[in-house]
């Protein structure tokens, strides 16, 4: 049994019907994923921005959980918007991570910006969130998943940057 069916009562990505093609989510950062109801911001954790996951990240590099294009960088480089196949993707770093208006965060890409899964988006420094006293978690949604099926979450308790995270399945 899988992290995610421990947690919750969802499909499995040994679940994934191959005819489907659906569309796929990798991790944009090497750690140990946790359920998104188990984030550590409400907002998130309640799925108000849609569905996806959390990753305690083991390093402090953000890279492209898919190819596709950038639709928001803020400047303060705590978090990175983009759009793949159809799918809005939003990676946070942190929470209220906002507040510290840049300082630990360095952004490498601008909004319009295409990009591959892969590159490199943002960095991180994991110590000076910790000492502006705010979790380091990243939170991965797609913010327009209600529109796009069946979530499709891995069984892994652990990742690395560019396993495949979730995916989508026309229910």
């Amino acid at each position: 049994m899988g992290l995610f069916d421990r947690f919750l009562n969802i499909n499995r990505m040994a679940d994934v019907d191959p005819v489907c093609e659906p569309m796929h989510v990798y991790s944009p950062v090497s750690g140990s994923v946790m359920p998104l109801t188990e984030f550590p911001d409400p907002v998130f954790s309640q799925g108000i921005l849609g569905q996806g996951c959390g990753i305690e990240p083991s390093d402090g590099r953000i890279y492209a959980p898919a190819d596709g294009e950038i639709t928001s960088a803020p400047s303060t480089g705590h978090a990175v918007g983009l759009e793949s196949g159809g799918m809005d993707i939003l990676v946070h770093v942190g929470v209220d991570t906002v507040e510290m208006k840049g300082k630990g965060f360095s952004i490498k890409v601008s909004k319009g910006q295409k990009v591959r899964k892969g590159e490199l988006l943002l960095t991180f420094d994991r110590k000076a969130i910790a000492a502006a006293g705010h979790p380091c978690t990243v939170a991965v949604v797609v913010t327009n998943s209600e529109d796009l099926g069946t979530a499709i979450f891995t069984d892994s308790s652990a990742v690395s940057t560019g396993d495949c995270l979730f995916c989508f399945c026309e229910d």
